[in-house]
């Protein structure tokens, strides 16, 4: 694991033919196999309110995570492309969701960079 602004990242190499494909959706589809593979269930994909989108929704060890998904082709600028404006409406959209469902448990809200050299899970991103 590496540290990046107090944050613990987890990296491992992306299946080969990245480059080629669109970003996007297909980079989400990348971070639901990495966050699966590093044992999440992903519940939902894409859930929309009327204030935002979170790109992914997943469980893991009875704490659920709302996940955004950047890429870009440095870690730097998909990064950099989490404002604290999109943050504050996953909070939001996230709140929406868990009032729907009657979900009471713990939740945290997480990022997965993706880039063509890696993917990155940063854990538990505050305002």
């Amino acid at each position: 694991a590496h540290s990046y602004s107090g944050f613990q990242i987890c990296q491992s190499r992306c299946p080969s033919g990245f480059m080629s494909r669109k970003k996007g959706t297909l980079a989400e589809e990348e971070a639901v196999e990495f966050l699966e593979q590093n044992g999440f269930s992903v519940i939902e994909k894409n859930f929309y309110s009327r204030f935002g989108e979170i790109d992914i929704i997943a469980l893991k060890e009875g704490v659920m995570h709302f996940v955004e998904v950047k890429s870009g082709m440095s870690y730097e600028n998909a990064v950099n492309n989490i404002t604290p404006a999109k943050l504050r409406k996953v909070v939001t959209t996230a709140q929406t969701y868990m009032q729907k469902k009657g979900f009471e448990g713990d939740y945290v809200f997480d990022a997965v960079i993706v880039t063509p050299d890696s993917i990155a899970h940063i854990d538990n991103i505050t305002l």
